[in-house]
């Protein structure tokens, strides 16, 4: 008989994020139950709020597939946050008297912990 841990994780990566912008939002979801995170991400104000919603959500649903019955959203808790940094996208804007100004777009990827 196969074993199911009570644990699964989502990962998003290359999204264009800051990864600082994106750190300043997990860590005020870190260590809160599904529901109570959900809600607080739904009322805040900050772009990488609605990426960090559709991570969590497929969290959940990767904890459902593990589980064959019916899980309790209320018992389910975030173990984790954490983001990593991507890729930086490199550009240049074109600037006065034929000059360029070198842009950095950075990547970030973020992973959400679950457990029950």
């Amino acid at each position: 008989m196969e074993k199911h841990t009570n644990e699964s994780q989502s990962r998003a990566r290359y999204l264009r994020l800051s990864t600082h912008k994106s750190k300043r939002v997990l860590e005020q979801i870190k260590g809160k139950k599904y529901n109570e995170a959900r809600l607080i991400l739904e009322f805040m104000p900050y772009r990488a709020s609605k990426i960090i919603i559709k991570v969590l959500e497929s969290a959940l649903n990767n904890l459902e597939q593990k589980q064959s019955n019916k899980i309790n959203r209320e018992k389910v808790q975030i173990i984790n946050t954490f983001v990593d940094k991507g890729p930086i996208l490199k550009r240049f804007k074109a600037r006065a008297q034929g000059r360029a100004f070198p842009i950095h777009k950075p990547t970030c990827h973020i992973t959400i912990k679950l457990k029950i």
